[in-house]
């Protein structure tokens, strides 16, 4: 990957994401499907300026859609779970 930002595309904001947030200090992002463990890690290091404690992903898999006659599959996804440090926060608004 040429840039942090790259692997980062988006924080994934649901009531099970929140509670986890509030109660055991991790986030969830959607990052690159490309992007390994390592990577993910010093991306969020590097552009929050945290301290990552681990990093656990998740490739969602992809879904079948129709629309009339044409048919398809929807975009690979991939989910991290990135556990902070105690004392480190990230405020996702």
């Amino acid at each position: 990957m040429s840039n942090y930002r790259d692997i980062i595309k988006e924080p994934i904001v649901t009531e099970k994401t929140a509670a986890l947030t509030q109660n055991e200090n991790t986030v969830v992002l959607s990052v690159d499907p490309k992007a390994n463990k390592t990577q993910i890690k010093q991306a969020v290091e590097n552009v929050f300026k945290v301290k990552v404690e681990s990093v656990n992903t998740i490739n969602a898999p992809t879904k079948k859609k129709r629309v009339g006659k044409y048919s398809g599959r929807t975009n690979r996804r991939k989910k991290a779970i990135v556990k902070l440090a105690e004392g480190s926060s990230i405020e996702l608004n």
